[in-house]
Order: C-alpha cells, then structure tokens, then sequence
C-alpha cells in the first residue's frame, strides 16, 4: 500500500510540475513533442496533434520536451522552437514547473485548512523550570513574533527554537486582548537541545473563507520557509548526510504515516497524505529553482544572464555545463538511495 500511495503522490506532483511547463510552452507558441510521466522506455504512448503523451516505465520523474529546447545550434530555428522565442517567454516556461508545484501546495492547503484548520501558535502547556515559565507566560498565550520573524502557526515556533539552538530570543505574545514582550534565554536539556519550555500545536482553529485562504498560503510559505533553512542548515554542516532523505525514504515515511492514522479512519489517512504533499511539492518547488546546472534554477540563471547582457551564452558551452551538471545529480541521486537502503537496514 505505502508504495501504491507514494507512486499517486510522486505522479501528481510531477505531473504538475511538467503542466506548468507544457502549458507556458504552449502559450508561448512552443511545438512540445512529448509529454511523459517517468523515466526509461515507454510503457504506453499516444500522438494527438504534434504532442506524444507517454506513461514511461521508471516511475520517477518526467518530462516536457520542447522543440530546440538543448539549445543546439543550426543553420535555421524553426519558429516553434524554444530557442527561437523571446527570452521573457523562455523564462515564463522554465519559472513555471515550480511555481505550479506552490500551486499545488496552496490548493492542498485550501483543503486540509479547510477542513480541520490551522495549528494556532496557542500555548497549551509549559515546562517546569524554563525559561518560558520563569517569565510569566501562560497556557492560552497567543505567540505573535520572535525576535523579528512574525509567528501565523505553531510549527514556525517549534521550528524558530530548532533552527536558532541556544540564541536568546525576545518573544512577543497576546493574553486578553493584550501585548507582552519577554527576552527568553534557551535552557540546554539533557538531550544537548536547548528549549524555552514552549508547548502547542494542541489548539487548531477554523474562520471564514478569507482567513482560510490566509492561512493556507502561511502553510506554503512555512514549508517553502523550511527547505531553505534546511538547505542552509546542510551546506553549514548543521544537517548531516545521513539526515537526507531520497525517494526510499521518502516511500518509508509515507508507509510508517499510513499505518500510524488508518486506525483513526479513511478522513485522516487523507489528511495525513495531503500534508505529505503539501511538504514534497514545495520541497520539489524551492529545490528546483536552486540555481544549480541542469535543474531549473539553473537554466534561469543563463536566460537571467542573457536579459541582462542582451545576447545569449554559446549554446553548446551552456550545454556542457547543464550536463556536467546533470551526472553530478545523478551522482547525488545513487548516494541518496543508497544511504536510504543503508539507513532502513541499520
């Protein structure tokens, strides 16, 4: 079951992703000669018009491919091409896989927000002897801002203290109607964490469809918010690579999900699986837009560069560093996986 549930999230948000691109394509006039959801040989395909749809056999990945979308030079563009559209358009088409994918993530939000509402920063219960308690905080304390970071949901608190061990923080809260300001120092506990004795998440709140709609883009915002102190957190040595996960992992985690809500019915088991999207069309959404060769991010970078300078880089020059970049992901994909074997075998 976790693997049938991982393939329906992977195909949906990969799907999207590729819509984004095939529908600014096709806006923009570009001839897209396939549409394919997986990698390796095709299991079925279908021609309509001059697009091939196709179901490929490796159910990881996708693709739009457009009409002189390698960049490779010739004595003639043809007019459909990629290549031979404006470099705003080029951009359009390449932006929007991963803006699709925060679509996505906010149309899932609107759904799950919806439906249960959303984790207010409510303090349920704080810890004896820290220094939340020692400051005169209370259970019911609304957390408004931390340091300078405005708080919307519970998870920004819990993630603000993860992310900032041991700094002092000046936190601001709202108790009947009325605001409070207290300069907490983090208490270090016996696990080596450090913790201002902060309890929450226990209080979820519901509001009209405005503040459904608020809250929902909150939700896409924390996760966004997220991946990028994480990836800051890894290139700083703070996350370790044993704490990455691949696509294994990320199948075991779906599976561990499923089987610790299906004792709470078939709604929670939905619930639980759109959070689960929620987090990886985002995570897909950021981490694409790294400017990194090969991904789109990177491919953005050149027609940035092209904008500015007027005139585009040696398509094969950009080639050779889009695929320089692409074994180096490939490279990255085969240590994750394996790492992924090696973790659920320890």
């Amino acid at each position: 079951m976790k693997i049938l549930l991982a393939l329906i999230i992977f195909s949906l948000i990969i799907v999207i992703h590729e819509l984004g691109h095939f529908l600014l394509a096709k806006r923009g006039g570009i001839r897209v000669n396939e549409f394919s959801l997986g990698m390796g040989p095709r299991i079925l395909s279908k021609q309509i018009g001059v697009t091939r749809y196709s179901l490929k056999l490796l159910p990881f990945g996708g693709s739009c491919m457009m009409e002189g979308e390698d960049g490779t030079e010739c004595a003639q563009i043809p007019e459909d091409s990629f290549a031979a559209k404006s470099v705003w358009t080029r951009i359009s088409v390449v932006a929007a896989g991963p803006v699709f994918n925060f679509i996505l993530a906010f149309i899932l939000s609107l759904i799950v927000i919806g439906s249960i509402g959303y984790d207010a920063p409510v303090v349920v219960a704080l810890t004896e002897d820290f220094p939340a308690e020692e400051a005169g905080m209370q259970p019911g304390d609304r957390i408004v801002k931390m340091n300078n970071t405005r708080i919307h949901v519970y998870r920004e608190v819990n993630m603000y203290v993860q992310m900032n061990q041991g700094k002092t923080v000046e936190l601001t809260y709202e108790r009947n109607g009325e605001r409070y300001t207290v300069t907490l120092e983090p208490k270090q506990a016996e696990n080596g964490m450090y913790y201002l004795g902060l309890r929450g998440s226990g209080v979820r709140m519901k509001g009209n469809i405005l503040k459904t709609i608020g809250y929902s883009a909150y939700e896409v915002k924390y996760w966004i918010s997220t991946t990028i102190k994480s990836l800051g957190m890894l290139f700083g040595g703070r996350v370790g690579a044993d704490d990455i996960s691949g696509p294994v992992g990320i199948v075991n985690a779906i599976g561990d999900t499923y089987e610790s809500s299906r004792e709470d019915g078939v709604f929670y088991v939905w619930l639980n699986m759109l959070y689960i999207s929620i987090l990886l069309t985002a995570n897909l959404g950021v981490m694409n837009l790294l400017p990194l060769p090969a991904l789109d991010g990177g491919r953005l970078v050149f027609l940035i560069l092209e904008a500015v300078r007027g005139k585009g880089i040696d398509p094969e020059k950009e080639g050779m560093v889009h695929f320089v970049g692409l074994m180096v992901l490939m490279a990255l994909m085969v240590f994750v996986m394996f790492n992924d074997f090696r973790n659920l075998l320890m």
